[in-house]
């Protein structure tokens, strides 16, 4: 039967009689038929309409008011809702990802030599689907209320107890605040901090770094680095009157040189004389391949004037969003209510799983593990690479998990990454991490390479190299 409303049922349909009058009405509504303020009629007169019982047209009505298409008014009526009729959305276009050169494809299985993401091949799946299961219900169990804005003491004992164990520093959790990822823990500490005019930002350096100084009006001034990391007399001369520096000692981010002892000493000494504040990025010195991971530049600071940042995006899963923030002593109450009143710790359930996965000692198998696995993969990318490229290209391994490909000059390095990536292949331009003038490059993750494929993809990305290398031919045919 069809009312004046234009509604149809059909007894026959799979779906209700009650989802049939709410769909007829939402449509109504949303093409631009039934106008905002009209009047429908009541139960009782759309049921006899309808030939259906009057209960089947209240839960309808009632759906749409709950759905704020519908407004009742007691004994007046029910009446459309005021406001714009909403009509039909046409589907949007994909969005394109912010900052696409460094984060690809959110929410997309990663591509080879893709940057920033472990290897999901080696991850412990069995263990942490339990720590996962308990913690979802603990949490789900839990008491209601507002949660520690610092983060779960739990979770944050644990770290305070990792970092003496892995990185050599001495810190209470009071002084530990869980954040969400990285770029939540730069956030807190720059609404705590509050900090004015030039930064210090190793050159190259990270470039979601140097765009998040920029958005929130600092000055980020590229230091030169060389093979003791960081030039602090540099720092010196650029920027005298920096407030605030900004720095990957354990691992050069991306070049992956370690600060100097006599680097690390000049750079507290700078700090402490213009009670300066440095925030010590440790993205990745849990991680360290080859050799025992220098320590802490936190652990080294006599005057309290280094933050230092760590996350579980690279040793775990970017997807948990999950880092934290050590400070010194001083700054303990004023970080505490930025965190309170601005940036909040993330979920419950992450943290409990991270909580426990430490505790039952999975993490440090797990990193163990990694090391072994990611130095492999290194190895085995290295000698393709070599054997392939001969001498015409440089390439060596770079900070973090990476490698460094070299390109002769003249070779556009992000043009050459747009390309790879019409291949399926993510390396990344090492131009872009730069301010100023900067020789071609990309890097290469070692992480989410699966072995029997090295040499598919290897041999992908050289055919593209030498497309647009003109110097002659590099490839040695015995290892085609």
């Amino acid at each position: 039967m069809t009312a004046p409303l234009g509604i149809t049922v059909d007894r026959k349909a799979r779906t209700t009689l009650t989802e049939q009058i709410h769909t007829g009405i939402r449509e109504a509504i949303r093409g631009g038929r039934l106008a905002a303020g009209a009047r429908l009629p009541s139960w009782r007169d759309l049921s006899v309409q309808l030939g259906v019982a009057r209960g089947t047209v209240r839960a309808a009505y009632e759906r749409l008011v709950d759905e704020q298409l519908l407004q009742g008014r007691g004994a007046a009526g029910t009446f459309v809702a005021e406001g714009p009729a909403t009509p039909p959305r046409k589907r949007a276009k994909a969005e394109p990802s912010p900052m696409p050169e460094m984060r690809r494809g959110l929410e997309q299985p990663p591509l080879p030599f893709q940057m920033g993401v472990p290897a999901q091949d080696a991850f412990p799946f069995a263990p942490w689907a339990r720590v996962l299961t308990k913690a979802a219900r603990d949490s789900a169990w839990g008491p209601v209320g507002y949660p520690d804005p610092r983060g779960r003491i739990e979770l944050r004992q644990a770290l305070a107890a990792h970092l003496a164990l892995v990185r050599g520093m001495r810190c209470d959790p009071s002084q530990v605040f869980v954040t969400a990822g990285f770029s939540g823990a730069l956030d807190l500490l720059l609404r705590a901090l509050r900090p004015r005019g030039p930064v210090w930002m190793e050159e190259p350096g990270f470039p979601l770094t140097r765009r998040a100084l920029e958005l929130t009006g600092l000055e980020p001034v590229p230091v030169p680095v060389d093979a003791e990391g960081l030039v602090v007399a540099e720092g010196r001369r650029r920027a005298p009157d920096a407030q605030l520096a900004i720095v990957t000692p354990g691992q050069q981010s991306p070049l992956g040189m370690t600060l100097s002892p006599a680097r690390r000493r000049a750079l507290l000494d700078w700090a402490h004389a213009s009670e300066a504040w440095i925030v010590e990025d440790d993205y990745l010195s849990e991680l360290q391949l080859e050799g025992r991971a220098a320590p802490a530049l936190a652990s080294l600071d006599p005057d309290g004037r280094v933050l230092h940042v760590g996350s579980f995006s690279k040793t775990l899963s970017p997807s948990l969003r999950l880092g934290f923030l050590v400070v010194p002593p001083s700054l303990v109450a004023r970080v505490g209510e930025a965190a309170a009143c601005l940036v909040c710790a993330p979920g419950d359930e992450p943290q409990r799983a991270v909580t426990a996965f430490m505790a039952d000692g999975h993490y440090l198998r797990h990193l163990r593990r990694m090391k072994r696995l990611y130095r492999a993969r290194r190895e085995a990318l290295l000698a393709r690479l070599r054997a392939q490229l001969g001498e015409a290209f440089e390439v060596q391994p770079a900070g973090g998990l990476a490698v460094r490909i070299g390109l002769p000059e003249g070779l556009d390095d992000r043009r050459l990454a747009a390309e790879a990536l019409s291949l399926g292949l993510a390396p990344l331009p090492l131009s872009f991490w730069y301010v100023g003038p900067s020789r071609p490059g990309l890097l290469l993750s070692v992480t989410n390479l699966v072995e029997r494929r090295l040499a598919s993809h290897v041999d992908r990305l050289v055919e593209l190299l030498q497309r647009h290398d003109h110097s002659g031919p590099h490839v040695d045919p015995a290892h085609r």
